[in-house]
């Protein structure tokens, strides 16, 4: 068992990076610095600037803004100024009212908002805005490296945080350094009490899922995947609940549904990737309490780690993330040990190393299947004692090393796609 200031600092990291969050967290994150710099203003702004960063436009564009029918970022900024509440973190919007929102529609329609590409940085999680009165007095609230790091906030009168010179802002530089061993074992040894706080996912990101089925949110994926005809094709199975229950809560999110998500390193979507389907299979397979809360350790502590390397942003779809630790923990809770494990994480990396991201939209849902389908395949795979060699495309007899030529190429490799990817999504209908 690893000594007990290794488990709190684990501990520490995982309760940093597995939040409850309403709604997509970029357009969050950019509500959570209106409010804050609304805050700081002292009144309701006369108008807002946004400057944003690349990455950050790219996965607000597309969409739904919790219990607004409306996608994109100036619904966020105006409800962030008008009703948001900084000390809520990701939940900032969660006193949203249709009177608010119908002032927010006003607001927008008022021309208050003006938003743009922030220029020459090269942090990929960075928002910037400003609030100015009818008297041109001005506040400003920076966020920057995570989703929540403020990093500079300032009164018209003084400056009450500035942070802009310390490590890109990043506010995590002492986390500790994971690798696969270190989250295997802690997940499997460390004492129980201590880490059943975990099975918060579950209650939040089943939930979702349960909820979303009340309504018509995105494409409906995870309903379609319930309905007779895909039932006919895919049967009433573990495979196929396990689909459903994950977009259904993606299909939700991605809808704008007012539904609180536990995420993981700054995204909704990756936490209910690295949760419903660990719950679903271990409720279906009968696996003991003990069991599911080591196996959503284990898939939430490997997305982490996997992060650590590859930043809370990047070209590289979160799902292939999340996905690789819900294989994990699905590994596990077939009864898999840590070459086992090890196994899976590289049967996942051979298979979905490479699929883009082009924002956080609906259509999400229809990746996180692609993502869970691939653990479910590259779990079994592992235990019939197959896995991808190293005399194989970019996989490593090394486990870690395999992870980080996933994360190379997500991080450095892919940055012109990523360029690509928004020239392509600000320019559409353009010859």
């Amino acid at each position: 068992m690893q000594d007990k200031n290794t488990r709190e600092r684990i501990i520490a990291l995982i309760n940093r990076e597995v939040v409850p969050a309403i709604g997509c967290t970029e357009p969050m994150a950019v509500a959570l610095a209106t409010a804050r710099a609304t805050e700081a203003l002292g009144q309701r702004p006369e108008k807002i600037s946004a400057q944003l960063s690349a990455n950050i436009l790219k996965n607000a564009m597309g969409v739904g803004i919790p219990g607004t029918g409306m996608i994109g970022l100036p619904i966020a900024i105006a409800l962030g100024a008008l009703i948001g509440k900084s000390e809520y973190q990701l939940e900032v919007l969660r006193d949203m009212t249709p009177e608010a929102l119908e002032e927010g529609k006003a607001y927008i329609d008022e021309k208050r908002i003006e938003i743009g590409l922030k220029e020459n940085i090269t942090e990929k999680l960075y928002v910037e805005i400003e609030c100015s009165d009818s008297n041109g007095r001005k506040a400003k609230a920076i966020i920057s490296g995570s989703h929540t790091n403020f990093i500079f906030v300032s009164t018209p009168d003084e400056t009450l945080l500035d942070k802009q010179l310390t490590a890109s802002g990043d506010a995590e530089t002492d986390d500790i350094k994971l690798n696969m061993s270190m989250v295997h074992e802690f997940a499997t040894t460390a004492p129980l009490d201590d880490i059943r706080f975990i099975l918060k996912t579950k209650e939040y990101n089943m939930n979702a899922a349960r909820k979303a089925i009340l309504g018509n949110f995105g494409h409906n994926l995870g309903k379609t995947i319930d309905r007779p005809l895909a039932q006919g094709i895919f049967g009433k199975s573990i495979f196929s609940h396990i689909i459903a229950r994950t977009a259904s809560a993606c299909d939700a999110r991605m809808g704008g549904a007012l539904i609180p998500v536990m995420s993981n390193s700054g995204s909704g979507n990756q936490g209910i990737c690295a949760t419903n389907p660990v719950a679903v299979y271990a409720k279906e397979n009968e696996n003991t309490e003990e069991e599911l809360i080591r196996a959503l350790t284990l898939s939430h502590l490997t997305a982490i780690y996997i992060k650590q390397s590859l930043g809370k942003l990047s070209a590289l779809c979160g799902c292939v993330v999340a996905s690789i630790g819900s294989s994990c923990g699905i590994t596990y809770l077939m009864g898999g040990d840590y070459q086992h494990i090890c196994n899976a994480v590289k049967n996942m990396i051979a298979n979905l190393t490479g699929m883009i991201c082009d924002g956080a939209k609906p259509s999400c849902a229809l990746k996180i299947s692609s993502g869970v389908s691939t653990a479910i395949l590259s779990a079994l795979l592992s235990m019939e004692g197959k896995c991808v060699s190293s005399a194989e495309g970019i996989i490593d007899d090394d486990v870690d090393r395999s992870i980080h030529n996933l994360t190379s190429i997500g991080a450095d490799a892919m940055r012109m796609t990523d360029d690509m990817v928004l020239n392509i999504m600000t320019h559409k209908g353009q010859c």
